[in-house]
């Protein structure tokens, strides 16, 4: 029953402080919503108004009425269902390839975009710094179309965590090496730092190498590129060259 008790929690998680308080995140969509149940993700209850398209345990759903719908989601134009997942425990996988680290990105569509590129190229997992957007938050789960479901991100400390690193560690930088002519290792950790100020001067003293984007185009006015427009450009090279 989607009681006006429910809707003000489901209306809260908005916010990082409510989505621990009460252990849930939302998830949209029926496509993303049917791929939950093969992940390490529990689903707790689904509202839909259209439970009969859903390939999923009935005795979650509960239908709804389109005007409940609209109350519920985070989007302009809501879909079809909305599900409410609980937290997954955080744990930390050995790298053993590339593993994306991000120093400060705070843009919820970026990080939505970069999950979706790990997915893409494979690369199971990204460490966040303690300041990176909550990849809980509902903007960056609909950025990642489901790409959250298959890639592992882990908050750390990144000047101790990368302190203690084995492999190399490569951050993009405006004064590296073009990419193009660099020979990337097979195990290594990609630092991609904050949209408007880059990787933190503590974080840049770790780095092994530093490689970057050259540019084409004649004119200087574009500064610089979109933290997740680089993060593709480079991974496609890397993934190129393996």
């Amino acid at each position: 029953m989607l009681t006006a008790h429910k809707i003000k929690i489901l209306q809260s998680l908005d916010q990082k402080k409510f989505r621990q308080k009460y252990n849930l995140f939302l998830v949209e969509g029926n496509k993303t919503v049917k791929e939950i149940p093969s992940s390490e993700y529990k689903i707790k209850e689904i509202f839909s108004v259209n439970p009969g398209s859903l390939s999923v345990e009935t005795s979650l759903i509960t239908e709804i009425l389109p005007s409940e719908l609209k109350k519920i989601s985070f989007l302009q134009h809501p879909k079809d269902s909305v599900a409410v997942c609980e937290l997954k425990e955080e744990r930390i996988l050995e790298n053993d390839g590339v593993q994306l680290i991000l120093d400060g990105i705070q843009d919820p569509g970026n990080l939505g975009t970069i999950i979706r590129l790990a997915d893409w190229f494979g690369i199971s997992q990204i460490i966040c710094s303690e300041d990176t957007v909550d990849f809980y938050n509902p903007k960056v789960i609909q950025a990642s179309m489901g790409s959250f479901l298959r890639v592992n991100l882990v908050y750390k400390n990144l000047e101790s965590y990368l302190s203690n690193c084995d492999s190399a560690i490569i951050g993009t930088d405006m004064d590296g090496e073009s990419f193009y002519d660099y020979n990337f290792p097979k195990k290594f950790n990609l630092v991609l730092g904050n949209e408007g100020n880059g990787i933190r001067p503590e974080i840049e003293k770790l780095l092994t190498d530093k490689i970057t984007i050259p540019r084409f185009g004649k004119s200087k006015a574009t500064e610089s590129l979109n933290v997740s427009m680089a993060t593709g450009i480079i991974l496609g090279q890397i993934f190129n060259k393996k």
